[in-house]
């Protein structure tokens, strides 16, 4: 049964009862054992809530990645007390972003890294689906621009332009499930607490569309927002006035855009927060094993049930999906191996040696279109005939195993070096790439070797790219400041703690000596970016991954507002100021932290308020993280008056001790390490010394360790064996499909369609005309704007999951067909006409439709529940979180009142001649009160 509202009640109601069973069960065992330590699982709502996510991914991962992507992107209303104006971003927005992806990457690491400047840029939809959300109380009149003919989407955004604080939101989901849907009510809470407005992408997720493609989007979102293109319903919004934000995949991004901007010299956020941001797609920390039990992230990973679309080798190799390394020489663990081509493959690629290397040049590589650089040619000459199955520390203190044989490196030999001196050499050129090797245990073992793709978000040779794995950045100073949080539980955790202070100590956490070799730019930014990004690291308490999710519990209604006053200071705030002090925590007396909705409207432009006689439900539910915000920002200040936060070495700048003198900020402040309980109340940090995470060398980051890979061949193996049956139909069904998509050109051929594969659009248009708005199309014309289609990559090497260059699955399918008949690239100097009989069978098949375009990937587009929009599970959840934080609440106030009740008793029993200690309880409106601030 697919991902859907009934087949995921059926799924996690016995969790749901099993959980209430167990958590009597162990409250009474510490109750027995006199156990006092805290515990977030002590709150059955939260305990609940944990499991029945768990249960939901892990359900996921026994579905079809289609199936999951089409229930978590499927449109769900927005509240009615919610603003949300849909928009779509244009391809002349797309194509800037495009332009300066291919600036960063340059032509040679386009090529053998990524597999071409065109298949990354096919989308089928005509343009990113986002959209802007805020509270309905924040809208105004100003600025709507009268007698113009505006659509109501259009003019919800002009009435959001007095909201000068913008978050640019980036979705989570492991890169490939998730949407703006899934999101949508915590997107709302931030944009109502830092009271200003939130721009959510829809950015295309892997597998049908892996890296780039996502980095792709999130930077178009940006450029959207301060380049906007000409009639965009929205002005330019200044830099500094937005706030990157991400869980998950979407820190992960939001930290790889931002250093992009920052190599290329773009105008740069006002800061970020990364909310548990997955950095280190390669697994190399030691969280990733010893947190399984603690978080909600499945033991085994992201596995999925076979389907057309992923796996993308349904059915393991005869060999295994994981061997023993046995092929010399081999690279370093954690890299691209190589093997002598047979007599076969030489046939295959010609008779003669420079054939060979001339089809080897032009892209004919196994996997994601790369190939290996040169530069360690002569290193691995004289190695090439030593024996098979060395062990893993041999291949370590080989010459031939340097960190200079990763794929996709770019080449930095001279013109002399492609000449060969003798068959030798000739053969070592002409080595083909491998799969990476694993880093074993075991120095003494022979390495494993990865034969199927372990992440759907990039191959393995690209996991240990800077751009995938933004832990591996050369550097990471030079960056706005960032806000970051992590669960102590999480498997995530040991990566999101080196990846602050690496932020804050570029110097002192290097990037691994290989990532430098290989990639120009890398060595380039360790050389340029010295200057420590300004950090705040947050590690909570029993927590486990995006703990936000979890909105009803003291952790994540602190995360929320301590997230809201960092966005109002780094936007409120000019960079002179930042520069001193970029942590509100140390900008102001705690009493200037608004305590209610009420005082903050106060802040607010000019706009129609109703009298509230009595508390909103969203100033009762502040009121717990304001108090506990005011009483940690000022232990965070006594620890910097203290001196036992980390600072920065005193300005000389005039100007900066002036700003600072000008204000109660205790200044520069370099990094904010602190740990948070399950109340929310704040300590300090361990010293680094005693992290282990921070104790790991460079060189043994980035590389797919022993442990990880095993355990996810082992998950992998029990899916192989459950769904074997399945995998064999998925089979057949592609070559199905193939076959269909080889009939489908021709029969468009035979309609007229004709096209210039390696063409390049003769004009391309510098001013968009694509629409603005999701609900109307361009069908049936050749786009004015540089656009590619599936027919303009012929000699592009796509991934093997991208369905740019697929056939084989539905999603491709459609991808094709609107390409060719609905919204044709320059390139396509045609468009055919559809026969009678085409007509007919294109009404009955339910994968096409003769009057509109087809329905594109569920990666991409989003779904309409058949439904009733309240009865969807996504609805349901965000229901059910609302009854957790009532319940909550009054768990809370019952707590109190019982205190109060106590303490008046007490004290009635205590003599009046006795000076009392206790507090006196308060009178009737202050009872009241404190209610209302502990709620």
């Amino acid at each position: 049964m697919p991902v859907s509202t009934l087949s995921s009640a059926v799924y996690i109601t016995p969790t749901v009862i099993k959980t209430f069973a167990k958590h009597g069960k162990r409250k009474a065992k510490k109750f027995k054992e006199g156990d006092t330590q805290e515990d977030a699982k002590d709150d059955i709502f939260f305990d609940e809530a944990f499991h029945i996510v768990q249960a939901f991914i892990e359900m996921g991962t026994k579905n079809t990645v289609e199936s999951l992507q089409a229930f978590t992107n499927t449109h769900v209303p927005s509240p009615y007390w919610a603003a949300v104006a849909p928009v779509q971003i244009p391809f002349h927005t797309c194509n800037q972003a495009a332009d300066a992806l291919i600036e960063w990457f340059g032509p040679e690491d386009l090529k053998r890294v990524v597999g071409g400047e065109r298949w990354w840029q096919v989308r089928g939809l005509d343009g990113i689906d986002a959209e802007w959300i805020t509270q309905k109380d924040y809208l105004g009149d100003v600025g709507i621009q009268h007698g113009k003919d505006l659509t109501s989407e259009e003019e919800l955004i002009q009435r959001m332009e007095h909201l000068d604080r913008v978050m640019l939101y980036v979705h989570g989901g492991g890169y490939f499930w998730g949407s703006i849907n899934t999101h949508r009510y915590q997107i709302i809470r931030y944009a109502r607490k830092f009271k200003g407005r939130a721009f959510a992408v829809n950015y295309r997720k892997a597998p049908q569309y892996p890296w780039p493609c996502p980095v792709h989007d999130v930077l178009a979102a940006y450029l959207y927002l301060i380049t906007p293109p000409p009639n965009a319903p929205h002005k330019p919004v200044p830099a500094h006035k937005i706030v990157f934000a991400g869980d998950s995949a979407g820190g992960g991004l939001s930290l790889t855009v931002m250093t992009i901007l920052r190599d290329l010299g773009l105008p740069m956020p006002a800061g970020a927060v990364l909310i548990s941001p997955w950095v280190d797609l390669t697994h190399s920390f030691p969280s990733v094993m010893t947190n399984t039990p603690t978080d909600i992230i499945p033991p085994h990973g992201f596995l999925a049930k076979p389907s057309p679309v992923w796996p993308i080798d349904p059915i393991p190799p005869p060999e295994g999906r994981v061997r023993r390394a046995a092929h010399d020489p081999p690279p370093k663990p954690g890299h691209a191996g190589k093997l002598v081509p047979s007599k076969d493959d030489l046939k295959h690629f010609g008779e003669n040696a420079a054939n060979f290397k001339k089809s080897e040049g032009d892209g004919e590589k196994e996997g994601d279109g790369r190939k290996e650089a040169h530069d360690e040619k002569e290193s691995d000459a004289h190695n090439k005939h030593e024996t098979i199955g060395r062990s893993q520390q041999e291949m370590l203190d080989s010459p031939s195993s340097s960190d200079g044989t990763k794929t996709g490196a770019p080449s930095r030999r001279d013109s002399g070096a492609n000449e060969f001196e003798d068959k030798e050499e000739l053969a070592d050129e002409t080595w083909e790439p491998k799969p990476p090797k694993v880093l074993m245990r075991d120095p003494q073992s022979v390495p494993l070797e990865l034969y199927s793709q372990i992440q759907q978000y990039g191959t393995n040779e690209q996991l240990s790219h800077p751009l995938l794995s933004p832990v591996l950045q050369g550097s990471l100073g030079n960056l706005p400041p960032l806000y970051i949080i992590a669960g102590d539980g999480e498997v995530l955790r040991d990566e999101i703690v080196y990846l602050a202070h690496k932020a804050a100590h570029p110097e002192r956490y290097p990037a691994r000596a290989g990532v430098l070799r290989e990639g120009w730019r890398q060595k380039q930014n360790a050389e340029k970016f010295k200057t420590p990004t300004k950090v705040h690291l947050q590690v909570f308490d029993g927590m486990c991954h995006v703990l936000t999710v979890f909105s009803f519990t003291n952790s994540a209604k602190y995360a929320y507002r301590s997230i809201a006053e960092f966005v109002k200071h780094v936007t409120d705030n000019d960079a002179a100021h930042l520069d001193v002090n970029p942590f509100p925590e140390l900008h102001r007396p705690v009493t200037d932290i608004s305590s209610g909705s009420s005082s903050d409207e106060d802040s607010l432009p000019p706009l129609k308020k109703k009298p509230l006689l009595v508390p909103t439900k969203s100033a009762q539910q502040d009121n717990t993280s304001t108090v506990l915000y005011k009483e940690n920002e000022a232990e965070v200040a006594r620890e910097m008056k203290d001196r036992t936060l980390e600072t920065m070495p005193t300005p000389e700048d005039d100007n900066l001790s002036r700003v600072e003198s000008m204000t109660e900020d205790i200044g520069n402040a370099l990094m904010i390490r602190e740990r948070v309980d399950v109340k929310g109340f704040t300590r300090a940090m361990e010293p680094e010394e005693d992290i282990p995470a921070l104790q790991l060398k460079p060189h043994e980051i980035g590389m797919i360790r022993e442990e990880p890979a095993v355990r996810w061949h082992e998950g992998q193996e029990i899916w192989d064996k459950r769904y074997r049956k399945t995998a064999a139909k998925v089979i057949r069904k592609r070559r199905n499909l193939e076959v269909r998509a080889a009939e489908l050109i021709q029969q468009a051929k035979d309609q007229g369609l004709q096209f210039q594969a390696n063409g390049r659009p003769s004009h391309v248009r510098q001013v968009s005309t694509a629409s603005r708005m999701s609900v109307r199309t361009t069908d049936g014309i050749i786009q004015e704007d540089r656009r590619w289609g599936p027919l303009d990559l012929e000699e592009e090497n796509p991934p093997p999951s991208a369905i740019a260059g697929r056939r084989d699955n539905f999603e491709a399918l459609a991808l094709l067909r609107k390409s060719i008949y609905h919204t044709a690239p320059q390139t396509h100097t045609t468009i055919p006409r559809m026969k009678t009989m085409h007509v007919i069978r294109a009404a009955f098949d339910p994968h096409d439709d003769p009057l509109r375009p087809p329905r594109q990937s569920v990666s991409e587009q989003q779904t309409r529940s058949h439904i009733v929009p309240g009865m969807h599970g996504l609805r349901i959840w965000d229901t059910l979180l609302s009854y957790f934080m009532r319940k909550s609440r009054k768990k809370a106030l019952d707590g109190h009142r019982t205190a109060s009740a106590a303490l008046k008793h007490t004290k009635g029993k205590i003599s009046d001649s006795t000076p009392s200690a206790l507090p006196t309880p308060p009178r009737l409106g202050e009872e009241a009160e404190e209610e209302r601030k502990l709620e």
